[in-house]
């Protein structure tokens, strides 16, 4: 059983690097008035709701793509814990 854990954990790293546990803080900093409406879903479903608003999430492909998508709206910052 350990062996597999440690098999898991060493695909795990080199599928996602050190970010594996990292942590971002996402901040809402320009309205969502105007913009696309798959754009405004996005903020929604990141957990953003008023300007000023952050969240955090933990770091990975899912949450750096949603991003991407309103990059234009929000700040992303780095935690540390």
């Amino acid at each position: 059983m350990q062996k597999l854990l440690q098999k898991i954990e060493e695909k795990l790293s080199k599928n996602y690097g050190d970010n594996m546990a990292q942590r971002i803080r996402v901040r809402l900093v320009r309205s969502t008035i105007g913009t696309l409406p798959k754009q405004r879903a996005t903020v929604r479903s990141l957990g953003l709701r008023k300007i000023g608003s952050s969240v955090e999430h933990e770091d990975g492909g899912v949450v750096r793509g949603m991003v991407r998508v309103v990059s234009h709206l929000v700040v992303v910052e780095d935690v540390n814990e």
